[in-house]
């Protein structure tokens, strides 16, 4: 079988493992770019492609590390980090071969790079594959949706004071709202005086949750 190597890495304001949105699309404004290798960063490579309105991106959990091939089971934050179900039913980002598959929008394709909203990747991402979404053969809205139909998940309310607003423009605030409102904190984790921290557009973002309220309590450069 052939090697498959990187044919593009991924660009985002999320530069580590924790605030990832834990599935593509929640962050609606959060904005990422894949930038191509040399040698797929040409014009026909793309030709097309603008006539489309989302992506399948095929990409690697770079940052995990080595899977253990005895764990078969994991704990999806969905039902609280406590029941188990099986890997293969789950989008645990633990897996045999580390590949992840997520459905992006497209913003706009400028000079070979492709600008994306809604991705759950991290900085400096391996993409290896980009292909069209296509609806009618990749949406299958009456599907059943195992667990995720029974286990709505809750959206916090989050409170930004203006003094740390004003660190991010409007389009950066805009978007880390939307990741924080997703509750990033490990499921296990319910401790209201803890104070979390969190890399995003090269800042350290401190916040604290009680109950369904995320208050951010400093940002750091």
């Amino acid at each position: 079988m052939k090697e498959i190597k990187p044919i593009a890495f991924f660009h985002s304001p999320l530069t580590s493992k924790f605030g990832i949105p834990r599935q593509s699309g929640l962050s609606d404004s959060l904005i990422g770019k894949i930038v191509f290798e040399p040698q797929y960063q040409r014009e026909e490579a793309l030709r097309g492609l603008d006539d489309f309105d989302y992506l399948w991106l095929i990409w690697g959990f770079s940052a995990n590390k080595s899977y253990d091939d005895s764990k078969l089971t994991v704990r999806p934050p969905r039902l609280g980090g406590n029941e188990r179900l099986g890997v293969f039913a789950t989008r645990s980002p633990f897996r045999p071969n580390g590949l992840g598959l997520s459905s992006v929008r497209i913003k706009r394709i400028v000079n070979g790079v492709i600008e994306v909203v809604g991705a759950d990747l991290m900085d400096g991402t391996p993409i290896y594959d980009v292909k069209p979404y296509i609806s009618y053969v990749d949406s299958h809205p009456t599907a059943r949706g195992g667990f995720t139909d029974k286990k709505e998940w809750q959206q916090l309310s989050v409170i930004i004071a203006e003094e740390y607003s004003k660190c991010f423009c409007e389009e950066e605030l805009t978007a880390l709202k939307e990741v924080l409102s997703q509750d990033p904190r490990p499921q296990y984790q319910h401790d209201a005086a803890r104070v979390y921290g969190m890399s995003f557009s090269g800042k350290d973002v401190k916040f604290r949750v009680e109950g369904n309220v995320l208050e951010v309590v400093g940002v750091d450069n």
